[in-house]
């Protein structure tokens, strides 16, 4: 991401909070995954919105109108005998020349520092709460208090939370172009997965074509894989990916890729033999319907819940037509039946968070689709393996189909467009004809 980039969202929330306010902002803890060894280090989406900076044990502060420098940046110093085991850090001269400071000090200072940033502002922009710095930050605004008769103490916390989702709800072409290269790399990755696949291999061994294919491109997983053959494609969260892929069953991946801290989502499900069933392509067919009539309605002045009330209308219609409900549509849409076979939402934001942040309704309203969103579509149908009420060439069978859609002035851009995903694509694609 370019420099100017995090310039621009700094100006941009600093005209939001005003000259009397203060944002303070901490960046993601490491994390121990077991004794002494830790997870991969991640910052925190917030934090990197609007510094850049990747680095556990910083602070950034900015401060509108402050006359020696508005973005202050709290870091570890450099250390040379650390570097050598962890590689290196950027340090308070880093920190200004590499990422934009104004000024910074080691993170040691900030107890000393901070108090007196506080003491001149009347807001204090914050998102509070599960953070080990929630403490000190009160703690140092309490102190201010109690010497308000010999002083100035902020008068307001405010959730920093409001202002900073709602700047990230919006792409700009910056961000978007890095969200597209992670939705290329996830749609490359699905359609190797489908010629890999074969009868007899375990789910784990398709999973290890997206890492390899992740990988290679310089990404990685923005949340662990959900391969998924069988009846295991009933449960939508699944984690093991240890099962066998049986002939005549299909397989349902939920894998995207993280790239410069960009997320992709993309579920495709085909079959392991390469070949659809006659029962698996007309369920197939109703999903894909479904995914269209929901990607249709992903269109600027449309609210948020349209494409989900198409895939649901979609669903619920094609369900009906195969028996699965019986009743009239409109009816069997008011009364939620359609949610024993596609009970979850038909999306949700993505950007640096998978599941990423933003207002879905404002004043207790569906907000308005805007250019700039970037959401899924993933209607899906999960008829469970011990559903009675169904006839049993259904049972067992779980579909979901998920890309990733920008919202713009014109027409839906599908981020992953180009992936095989009509029955015909499929299977064509898994029996290696061009």
């Amino acid at each position: 991401m370019n420099a100017k980039e995090f310039v621009r969202r700094r100006k941009h929330l600093m005209e939001l909070i005003g000259s009397n306010g203060i944002a303070i902002l901490v960046a993601a803890p490491e994390r121990v995954r077991s004794r002494d060894t830790l997870y991969v280090y991640r910052q925190d989406s917030d934090f990197y919105y609007l510094t850049g900076f990747g680095e556990p044990e910083a602070v950034a502060v900015l401060t509108p109108g402050r006359s020696q420098g508005e973005f202050l940046l709290f870091c570890r110093e450099r250390d040379p005998d650390r570097e050598q085991w962890d590689g290196p850090r950027a340090g308070p001269e880093g920190a200004v020349t590499a990422y934009g400071a104004d000024d910074a000090f080691p993170i040691a200072d900030l107890d000393d520092i901070l108090p007196g940033l506080l003491e001149r502002s009347d807001r204090v922009y914050y998102s509070i709460g599960g953070n080990e710095f929630d403490q000190k930050l009160l703690a140092f605004i309490k102190a201010l208090n109690e010497k308000r008769q010999s002083g100035h103490a902020p008068s307001e916390l405010v959730a920093l939370d409001h202002l900073l989702h709602e700047m990230r709800l919006f792409k700009s072409r910056a961000e978007t172009g890095t969200m597209r290269q992670a939705a290329r790399i996830a749609v490359s990755a699905h359609s190797r997965a489908m010629r890999a696949c074969q009868p007899g291999m375990k789910e784990y061994e398709l999973e290890a074509e997206f890492v390899h294919e992740f990988r290679r491109h310089g990404a990685e997983c923005s949340y662990p894989p959900i391969v998924a053959a069988g009846v295991n494609a009933c449960i939508l969260h699944y984690r093991a990916n240890d099962a066998p892929l049986q002939d005549g069953d299909l397989v349902l991946i939920d894998a995207g890729c993280e790239l410069g801290m960009y997320a992709s989502d993309v579920t495709r499900t085909f079959p392991v033999n390469g070949r659809f069933s006659a029962a698996q392509r007309e369920l197939y067919e109703v999903v894909l319907d479904a995914n269209h009539a929901a990607t249709a309605k992903a269109v600027a002045g449309n609210h948020w819940n349209d494409p989900h009330d198409a895939a649901v209308l979609t669903v619920t219609r094609g369900l009906k037509d195969l028996g699965l409900l019986e009743g009239r549509v409109p009816q069997l849409v008011k009364s939620l039946a359609y949610r024993q076979f596609f009970m979850h939402k038909t999306g949700h934001w993505l950007g640096l968070d998978v599941h990423d942040v933003g207002d879905y309704k404002v004043a207790d309203q569906w907000r308005l689709l805007e250019p700039g969103m970037v959401m899924t579509i993933e209607p899906g149908i999960y008829v469970a393996a011990n559903a009675k009420s169904v006839d049993k060439r259904w049972r067992g069978i779980g579909i979901r189909i998920e890309d990733d859609v920008q919202v713009t002035r014109d027409e839906p851009d599908v981020l992953t467009h180009g992936l095989p995903t009509t029955v015909v694509e499929i299977e064509r694609h898994m029996s290696n004809v061009a």
